[in-house]
Formats: structure tokens, C-alpha cells, sequence
């Protein structure tokens, strides 16, 4: 705690302190906010300074809290304030757990008060008119209207309670990552928000209507976990949702305005898409339900955006994929790519996994192709790229990989001398970008090779759209069997030498081939012998 005042008291004088600061914090743990009982919990306690002494706080009774032990040292900010802030938004994060998604701005909203009503507006020429009645302030509020040069989009400026701002998810798929932290410390520092938030509200059919923030969910909700009750929006008025969509993408992808990671890039493009095919179905006189045309006849469509629309189809596979509720390899998953608390980085499974088995040309067959046989060949790649990192989730991850541990320093804390168990040191060696990109290779080419020996005709392009069978699944679980016995996984001698550094693809491709690396160090025995790593155990052992 690093408190001088607190090292001069009495062991009498600490109880009474502690007594006192809980009496004040109505028995609850500052950061937390359960109880803490002191029969129960008084070896389990810390007294902490609620603004740190090294930015100014003082060091005294005013300035001091009573947390439970375990909440003051895995706290997320060194000002208790903050930290009492992040636990509360831990608690909206664990309320949608069983959801398996990460929370948005639509969460804190509905936690503290927020998205209760529609808004009511006037429009006349380029003036609008609303009020805010449903929560008791009954003056109306007279606003201009701007437009947009360019765009031609007609927008105002409007200070807007919390109780008429809802969070549009369609056009901002993105959860609230770990820089709401950075916010919330800039905020309580006083420092001001510089861009204020995005949204749009439909008064074209006479009612009232929602207002949809889609742009500026972290700072919107880093304000409202701070108290704030009533924030500026410029509110787009009856705009097109498609372009505002596609803006808003081009954002975060090809003018890397907003910091979206890949994993944000892939489900807009996935959102795109099913704009794109519901405009196809409208301009070509479809029943909104109809799925009989193809990939193919949606880039011929949309001549001028070919390109993209590639993209937004390939990244629709690739977010069925990363979200699918099935998908057991995600827990592991750093989505924003560079923390140390996951083994496996949202890039890395976008350059192995989805570079090696998702299809990456158009089809040509309907997207209703075989559906209802379950044979449908886009259908069928992802279910079975989900079913391969499940696999490779539950032999190598599950039950093994530490989250606490992490993969912070992990090699240098084992020339340390600090013991690292084998399983997560396993499950962190073979997450490795260029380890993983050799060895999926192998399992990519014993697929191949099944269909090969089987005699069954196939486009290797294509691999994971074509249905593969039980005993091919079992020569994959086999090999990953076989692989993750290796010494080499958990060999820390190696330590110093092949897992001392970052590597290339070409200098494990070397190893797995041969056994030992360009440098010359003696890695493993021998080769990788697929045929034989794909033998049941207890055959060729």
C-alpha cells in the first residue's frame, strides 16, 4: 500500500480505522460493492488510498477505503474510483455471459436507466422541434438542421438524456474492448471528450422515433459508468442506414479512422452482405426470403463494388465462423490482438485457419444449394472448420491453457528458473503464429490425402466444402494426439534457442520437416511422419 500513516498505527488503531471506513461504506467493499463481514473476512482485507498518493491523493483517513484483499490486488486501475467503475462494468460482462458474447454500449445503457424511450420530433423546413416529457421536462427544445454538403444527410445537434439513446448493433457490431479503461482514466481526470457521438433517428413516418447511436459507444459508455445522465449526439435525420453502414466500415477498414480490429472488420462485412442481398432480392423483384441466386450473381449485380463484395462475402464466412455458438476455440481468442491474457491472436487465426480452409473465389451454386440435405457446401465449411478447432480446443486448450498464467514473458520466466507448467507452456508454444501455420498444414494435407486414397474426386480449393468423413476426423484427432506428445513442447532447454525468439514460417516448415532448425539445433528426433502420427495410439508408438 506504500502508506506512511498507515505503518505508524497501532494494530488498535487499524480496527478502528477499518471500522470507521466501513461504517461510511455501509459494510461493502469499496471496488466490489458485496459486504464485507468482518467475522468472515477480516484476514482477507486491505485498506487502500481511493486516490494514489504518486498523482496527488493524500495520505490520511479522507483519502483511504476498505476493499476485500482479492479485489484490491486484481484491480484494474490504481484509482480505487476507476477500479469500483470496471468491476461494475465486470458485472454487465458476467450478467451476458451465458449469452457468449462480450457486452456493447446497449448493456451499460439498460444497466444504468438508459434506451427506455422513442423521441418525439417536429420537423418543419430546417428547423426541429422535441421534448423530452416521458421523463417529466416538458419544455420544447427548437434545433437547426444542417446538411451535409456532399452526403446531402440532414443532421442536428441535440444534448440527449440517456433515456432516449439506444445503441444500434447492426451498424456497430462491436463490443466495448479494454481501452474503456484508457477512457474512463481520461474522463476522471477531467480531461474533456473531444468527438462527440453518432446516431440517427427516422422521423419520416410521423412517430416517434428511437435515437441509434453507431458511432462513439466507448466514449458514450465510458460517460454513463461515470454518472453522466445527458450527452451531446449529432443526430443524422432520416439518413440511408446502407451508406451510413458502409462509412462506417470504411472507417475502421480502408481509412483506418476507428481502431476496429479484424475480428470487428469481418462481422460488418458480414452486416454488409446481407444489405447487399437484400437489395439484390428488391431490384430484381425477389421475395424477401428467396436465397436461389449465388455469390456470383451478387458481384455481377453490383458491377462497380465487385471487389468488395468478395470481401464482404468472405468475410460473412469467417465471422460465422469466429461467432459461432458452437465454437469452443474462441475462449481462447485475443479479438483485439494485442494483449497477453489469450494464446492465440484473432490475426493468427486469420492467417492459418481461415487462409488455409475457408474457400476464398465466389461460388456459382445458389446460397440455398443443398440446404435442406445439409450438404450445402458454404454451410458445410464452416460447421467443419468449427469442428476442427474443437478438436484442436479440447486436446490442447480446455482445462490446460492458464488464463492467470497468460503468455506474458512466459520463455523468460522460464530461463528464470520459474516453473511454468507443461500443459500451458504446450498450449502456448504450439499457438505460436508460425508453429500453428506448419502444422495446420499437415492436418490440411491428411484431409487431402483421405480423399486421395479414397479414390473421391475433389477441388483442393474447396477442401472443407465437401462433407469429411468419421474415419478422416479420426486420423485428424489422431495426428493432434500425436503432435502434442512431442518433447519439444515441453523441452525447456529450448527455451534459450528455438522458442527464444520470433521466428519465420520457412524455420519451423524446416523442423517439422527434418528435425532440426536452419541454425542447427537439434529439435526433434526425426521429421513429421504423417502416416504415422495418424496411426491409433498404441500402433507404430
Amino acid at each position: 500500500m506504500g502508506s506512511l500513516y498507515l505503518s505508524r498505527l497501532s494494530n488498535e488503531d487499524r480496527q478502528s480505522l477499518i471500522k470507521d471506513l466501513l461504517s461510511s461504506q455501509a459494510s461493502n467493499c469499496f471496488i466490489c460493492g458485496k459486504v464485507i463481514d468482518l467475522a468472515i473476512h477480516g484476514n482477507h482485507i486491505d485498506i487502500d488510498h481511493v486516490e494514489p498518493t504518486k498523482v496527488g491523493g493524500k495520505d490520511g483517513p479522507d483519502n483511504f477505503a476498505v476493499t476485500h484483499d482479492s479485489c484490491n490486488r486484481t484491480k484494474q486501475a490504481s484509482d480505487l474510483r476507476v477500479a469500483r467503475i470496471l468491476a461494475s462494468f465486470d458485472r454487465i460482462t458476467e450478467s451476458i455471459k451465458s449469452e457468449d458474447r462480450s457486452p456493447n454500449l446497449g448493456d451499460v445503457l439498460s444497466e444504468y436507466g438508459g434506451a427506455k424511450h422513442p423521441l418525439s420530433t417536429n420537423v418543419e423546413g430546417d428547423t426541429l422541434k422535441t421534448g423530452f416529457s416521458d421523463i417529466g421536462q416538458n419544455d420544447v427544445l427548437t434545433v437547426p438542421i444542417y446538411e451535409d454538403k456532399i452526403s446531402k444527410f440532414r443532421y442536428s445537434f441535440l444534448n440527449l438524456p440517456i433515456e432516449y439513446l439506444h445503441h444500434d448493433d447492426h451498424i456497430n457490431p462491436r463490443a466495448i474492448g479494454k481501452n474503456l479503461k484508457k477512457i474512463l482514466e481520461e474522463f476522471h481526470r477531467k480531461l474533456p471528450q473531444l468527438h462527440i457521438a453518432l446516431g440517427w433517428l427516422d422521423t419520416s413516418h410521423g412517430k416517434a422515433s428511437k435515437v441509434y447511436i453507431f458511432d462513439g459507444q466507448h466514449k458514450t459508455a465510458a460517460q454513463i459508468l461515470l454518472g453522466v445522465r445527458c450527452l451531446p449526439v449529432r443526430v443524422f435525420i432520416n439518413p440511408d442506414r446502407d451508406i451510413l453502414l458502409t462509412a462506417n466500415t470504411h472507417a475502421g477498414t480502408t481509412l483506418r479512422q476507428v481502431a476496429f480490429d479484424k475480428s470487428v472488420q469481418r462481422s460488418l462485412g458480414s452486416s454488409l452482405l446481407a444489405d447487399r442481398m437484400d437489395r439484390y432480392r428488391r431490384e430484381c423483384g425477389r421475395d424477401e426470403a428467396d436465397e436461389s441466386f449465388s455469390e456470383r450473381d451478387l458481384a455481377n449485380h453490383f458491377k462497380g463494388e465487385s471487389r468488395e463484395m468478395k470481401r464482404y462475402i468472405i468475410d460473412w464466412i469467417r465471422s460465422s465462423v469466429t461467432t459461432h455458438t458452437d465454437n469452443k476455440l474462441r475462449d481462447y481468442i485475443d479479438y483485439g490482438g494485442r494483449g497477453t491474457d489469450m494464446p492465440l491472436s484473432y490475426s493468427t487465426i486469420d492467417k492459418t485457419f481461415y487462409s488455409f480452409f475457408v474457400h476464398s473465389d465466389l461460388l456459382t451454386t445458389p446460397f440455398n444449394y443443398k440446404s435442406e440435405e445439409g450438404a450445402n457446401p458454404r454451410r458445410l465449411e464452416i460447421e467443419q472448420i468449427v469442428r476442427l478447432m474443437n478438436i484442436i480446443a479440447e486436446k490442447i486448450y480446455i482445462g490446460m491453457f492458464d488464463h492467470s498464467l497468460g503468455t506474458r514473458r512466459i520463455e523468460s520466466d522460464i530461463r528464470k528458473g520459474k516453473s511454468i507448467p507443461e500443459p500451458h507452456l504446450r498450449a502456448f508454444r504450439m499457438a505460436k503464429e508460425e508453429i500453428l501455420y506448419n502444422w495446420l498444414r499437415y492436418l490440411r494435407q491428411i484431409v487431402q490425402n483421405y480423399f486421395i486414397t479414397t479414390g473421391k474426386p475433389i477441388d483442393e480449393n474447396k477442401l472443407f466444402q465437401y462433407p469429411i468423413p468419421d474415419a478422416c476426423w479420426e486420423n485428424i484427432e489422431n495426428f493432434v494426439d500425436a503432435l502434442k506428445k512431442l518433447p519439444l513442447w515441453v523441452n525447456k532447454d529450448l527455451s534459450l534457442s528455438v522458442f527464444g525468439g520470433k521466428r519465420n514460417n520457412d524455420y519451423w516448415q524446416a523442423i517439422f520437416e527434418s528435425g532440426r532448425a536452419p541454425d542447427g539445433v537439434d529439435v526433434m528426433l526425426a521429421g513429421i511422419d504423417t502416416m504415422e502420427m495418424i496411426k491409433p495410439r498404441g500402433i507404430g508408438a
